[in-house]
């Protein structure tokens, strides 16, 4: 389990995978984009836009439980992708690479690029834009809503803040 939570909102991670596409942007041109569901789907789509990639691909791994780890298991092929010519792959995250090292193999050939990296993982991509300690979950906005917080005069425990 984590030791500490990063949160990334919504205009977070968009000014996030913009500053990913600024970087991609001149070592293209790509012929198109596989996103790596789940949580490489609003990065792809960010970058794709920003990259002007008109053919995006997806391909699917599940890997986690709530934050529990499991083998990966490939359960859609990007087909579309070859192996990987021309590509960019996008995820969010690259955590242990378990799933980045199943992608790789999948498609040789693509450009890795991820929103964020933890230190296991980065040497198995190729570019990122933030990197995160090993024991950071993070927090993403698909993953968590705003709700309404009591203000600490009403708390029983005002010396605990959540």
């Amino acid at each position: 389990m984590a030791t500490h939570y990063y949160t990334v909102t919504w205009d977070q991670l968009h000014r996030d995978a913009r500053a990913l596409a600024w970087r991609l942007v001149e070592l293209g041109p790509f012929i198109g984009v596989v996103a790596i569901t789940r949580g490489g789907l609003i990065p792809a789509a960010i970058i794709a836009r920003e990259l002007e990639i008109r053919l995006v691909e997806s391909v699917s791994v599940v890997t986690y439980d709530e934050e529990h780890r499991g083998e990966p298991v490939v359960t859609k092929a990007p087909v579309a992708a070859g192996d990987g010519t021309g590509f960019l792959i996008v995820d969010d995250l690259v955590d242990t690479g378990s799933t980045a090292r199943v992608v790789r193999a999948l498609l040789p050939k693509a450009h890795f690029a991820c929103v964020y990296a933890k230190p296991a993982g980065k040497d198995l991509i190729d570019s990122f834009v933030t990197e995160v300690s090993q024991d950071t979950w993070i927090l993403f906005p698909w993953d968590t809503e705003p709700q309404f917080s009591v203000p600490l005069a009403r708390r029983e425990h005002r010396d605990v803040i959540a």
